[in-house]
């Protein structure tokens, strides 16, 4: 999933710049670049949010390493944060993703309420706040009435800098063309994600009830949409009726990166789950031209997307539909505000400095 891809690439950019131990849980694996210690001794089991007695193995960790600042993924274990911040004196530092609890409230949680309280207790503990968006920054400094110093957009980001070239475009397009039997004079348009995941299944469902019929009114769009990711419930993949309406599911793939660089067009249908959509970020990296919602593109500058990126009004497809078929493809480039925008060394510079950089620090 994106938020795991993103803690994983953070740290591996991060663990370059200042010291980091990192615990994590039994069943994970250390990312290729990371350079600090690597501790997986959490349980895997979600009881692990409320075991107390994890903060005495904490505490000898922390007093081992030295640990000036603990740095906690979410907000539901800053509750160890707030015992260390107090009894081992560190510093406490929220690493938000989403606000959670309008997460959960969008996908038709009841509880969502009580997480409120709990995310909002958990941000105003903590000496230091890192967030996904600058809309997520500026609404937990209102609503959750947090010290605008203490608050930091940490967005999600990549570790290329550069757009791939028309040859590597071209033999990416080719590969899919071969592989999934598209027609030479098709238009690939694509949309991945984590399909167990209700957000990303309601914008697959959008695709094909709500923006596919469209394209199928207008027969000189020539075009095929591809769907990957993992999830994907069988009743989709049993219906054969999607075969004659251009649509292929591709499934979970090995190399996700040559489907950015094969596609023509990057769909981005989503109405909810929160946060900044880093499947945009990334088709946007690969200079995929892309159309989305507005809530889809949240986190995104439009000012530095070099006119690849079409943002629509929420729930009016008809206007995604034909603003789809009418896109120039060939036109505007991700030039280079974009990838300093969002370069994974960039974005962990700005994060030593936010916690403190005057100072050595060990971060677990």
């Amino acid at each position: 999933m994106g938020g795991q891809k993103g803690i994983a690439s953070f740290y591996e950019a991060f663990s370059q710049l200042a010291n980091v131990t990192l615990i994590s849980t039994q069943n994970n694996a250390a990312a290729n670049n990371f350079h600090g210690n690597f501790l997986p001794i959490l349980s895997a089991s979600k009881f692990r949010y409320i075991n107390l007695f994890f903060f005495f193995k904490l505490r000898n960790i922390i007093m081992q390493q030295k640990a000036t600042h603990l740095i906690c993924e979410h907000p539901y274990m800053g509750w160890l944060g707030i015992l260390a911040k107090y009894l081992c004196k560190t510093r406490m530092v929220i690493h938000s993703h989403n606000i959670e609890a309008l997460r959960f409230k969008s996908t038709g949680k009841w509880w969502w309420k009580c997480l409120w309280y709990y995310e909002r207790l958990m941000h105003r503990s903590a000496d230091v706040n890192f967030f996904i968006t600058d809309e997520d920054r500026l609404f937990a400094i209102q609503y959750f009435r947090l010290d605008a110093n203490k608050c930091h957009t940490i967005t999600y980001g990549f570790d290329f800098n550069a757009v791939p070239t028309v040859s590597e475009r071209l033999d990416a397009k080719l590969l899919l063309q071969t592989q999934h039997h598209i027609p030479a004079d098709h238009s690939i348009l694509l949309f991945n994600g984590t399909l167990d995941y209700g957000p990303n299944l309601d914008a697959l469902n959008t695709i094909l009830n709500d923006i596919n019929p469209i394209f199928l009114e207008n027969p000189s769009f020539k075009y095929s949409i591809v769907i990957c990711g993992k999830g994907l419930p069988d009743s989709y993949q049993k219906l054969e009726s999607f075969k004659d309406k251009n649509i292929v599911f591709a499934g979970f793939v090995d190399d996700i990166s040559i489907y950015f660089k094969g596609a023509d067009i990057f769909l981005n249908p989503l109405v909810d789950g929160g946060g900044i959509k880093t499947k945009l970020v990334e088709a946007l990296g690969y200079n995929l031209t892309c159309v989305s919602t507005a809530a889809g593109a949240i986190g995104v500058p439009l000012g530095i997307t070099g006119n690849k990126l079409h943002i629509i009004e929420s729930s009016n497809w008809k206007a995604f539909a034909n603003t789809t078929m009418k896109i120039d493809i060939a036109k505007g480039k991700v030039d280079a505000p974009f990838f300093t925008h969002f370069f994974w060394k960039n974005i962990a510079e700005k994060a030593v400095h936010a916690i403190d950089s005057s100072k050595p620090m060990h971060v677990i």
